[in-house]
C-alpha cells in the first residue's frame, strides 16, 4: 500500500512541483490545494475516500498518495528555485531545450530536496498506513486495533512497534540512498 502510494505520489507530485517552480500563478493553486490536503485529519480524509471508493486496498492508496503530495511537491518546488540561475543560465547558453535543463541539470541539482521530500512523504505513509483496518485495509494497523478493541497491550506494541520501526528503516533506508546519490553528483 506505500509503495503504491508514494509512487502515484512521485509520478504526480514532481511534475506539480516542477509546474509551481516554473509559474508562479500555479504555485499559488497547486501549493494551497497540497496544504490543504495535508491538513485533512486523516481518519476523516479515508473515511470521505471510503463514501466515495468503497472500501479495501484501492481506498487505502488513494488516501496515501494524498498525504504523500505536499511533501514531494513542495521539495521539488523548492529544488528547484535553489538552482543557482547562473547554471540554468549556462545551460541555455550551451543550447539546452528547456526540458533538457531541466532533466540534466535543474532535476539533479534538486535532486537532494526530492529525496528529502520522499523520505519525509514515506514516515508520513507508513504512519497513516497504520489507519488502513479501519477502512477494509490490510497492515500492521489490524494489530493495533486488535489490541485496543481487546485492551491486550500486547497486541498493541505487536503492530505499533514494528510500525514504527519500519518507519525508521525507511527514513534510514532512504538518508543512504539520498547520501549515495548526493555523492555520485558531485
Amino acid at each position: 500500500m506505500v509503495f503504491s502510494g508514494l509512487g502515484l505520489a512521485l509520478i504526480v507530485g514532481i511534475p506539480l512541483g516542477v509546474l509551481s517552480a516554473r509559474s508562479k500563478k500555479l504555485a499559488a493553486i497547486i501549493l494551497p490545494v497540497a496544504n490543504f490536503i495535508q491538513v485533512i485529519p486523516s481518519l476523516a480524509l479515508l473515511a470521505l475516500l471510503m463514501i466515495v471508493l468503497g472500501l479495501g486496498f484501492k481506498t487505502v492508496v488513494v488516501g496515501l498518495f494524498l498525504y504523500s503530495l505536499l511533501p514531494i511537491i513542495r521539495n521539488t518546488y523548492v529544488g528547484l528555485n535553489q538552482v543557482d540561475s547562473g547554471v540554468s543560465e549556462a545551460g541555455k547558453g550551451v543550447g539546452m531545450s528547456s526540458m533538457q535543463l531541466l532533466l540534466q541539470v535543474q532535476l539533479p541539482l534538486a535532486l537532494p530536496f526530492l529525496m528529502a521530500g520522499l523520505r519525509i512523504a514515506a514516515v508520513i505513509a507508513i504512519g497513516v498506513a497504520t489507519l488502513a483496518p479501519l477502512i477494509g485495509g490490510e497492515g500492521l494497523g489490524r494489530e493495533i486495533y486488535s489490541g485496543l478493541n481487546l485492551q491486550n497491550n500486547i497486541k498493541i506494541y505487536a503492530g505499533a512497534i514494528p510500525a514504527c520501526l519500519l518507519a525508521i528503516l525507511a527514513d534510514i533506508f532512504l538518508g543512504m540512498l539520498q547520501n549515495k546519490l548526493k555523492s555520485r553528483n558531485q
